[in-house]
């Protein structure tokens, strides 16, 4: 599994968008994290974003929404996880991705 992409409000969503396809093309899978209103939207754009950048290589996405517990600075807070999936690697894990 690769690293974790985190998100914050001030992310550029093309940049993390492009992160996201980079992940996906090399492993087929990526998570994205994010924690406050501001970060979850520009997330959620990003994966949008990246869905169609995939989709010009052949890809088809589903991405799985998810609440998580992280802590920082010794506070435990919540955060949505995305995960994105190829679809096909998501409904055939025994295929070896290019």
């Amino acid at each position: 599994m690769s690293s974790i992409l985190k998100v914050s409000a001030q992310s550029r969503s093309t940049a993390v968008a492009g992160a996201i396809a980079g992940v996906i093309r090399e492993s087929g899978r990526a998570e994205v994290q994010a924690i406050g209103a501001g970060a979850v939207n520009q997330a959620a754009k990003a994966v949008a974003i990246a869905r169609s950048y995939l989709a010009l290589d052949g890809f088809d996405v589903v991405v799985i929404p998810a609440f998580t517990e992280v802590n920082i600075a010794d506070q435990v807070r919540t955060a949505i996880k995305f995960t994105i999936e190829d679809r096909v690697a998501a409904t055939q894990p025994d295929v070896p991705l290019a």
